[in-house]
């Protein structure tokens, strides 16, 4: 069975940072993209960054240049360090892959962590 576990969230003050894990555990073949989603109250969950398995980053407008998505393949984690934080960045933060189980391939998510920042 195939876990997503982040950690990492929590209450900041606008402007400061917090450091986003996420671990996957079970029986993988291979872990595809890796990235994070978040959902802010009363709004639909959306992309926030996403890394292939050859590094490749991708951002969403409102995270470039504050937010680094990165991972190491051979503890199967995916990371984000969120800096310049505001209040818009408030959500839950949900941790997501691509990942292949023998001869199947799905989406697997974490069970999210939230993320305040106050102004």
């Amino acid at each position: 069975q195939v876990q997503l576990v982040e950690s990492g969230g929590g209450l900041v003050q606008a402007g400061g940072s917090l450091r986003l894990s996420c671990v996957v555990s079970g029986r993988i073949s291979t872990i595809n993209t890796m990235a994070w989603y978040r959902q802010p109250p009363g709004k639909q969950r959306e992309l926030v960054a996403s890394i292939t398995n050859d590094g490749t980053t991708n951002y969403a407008s409102s995270v470039k240049g504050r937010f680094t998505i990165s991972r190491d393949n051979a503890k199967n984690t995916v990371m984000m360090q969120m800096n310049s934080l505001e209040p818009e960045d408030t959500a839950v933060y949900y941790c997501n892959a691509d990942i292949r189980v023998l001869f199947r391939r799905g989406q697997y998510w974490g069970q999210g962590t939230q993320v305040t920042v106050s102004s």
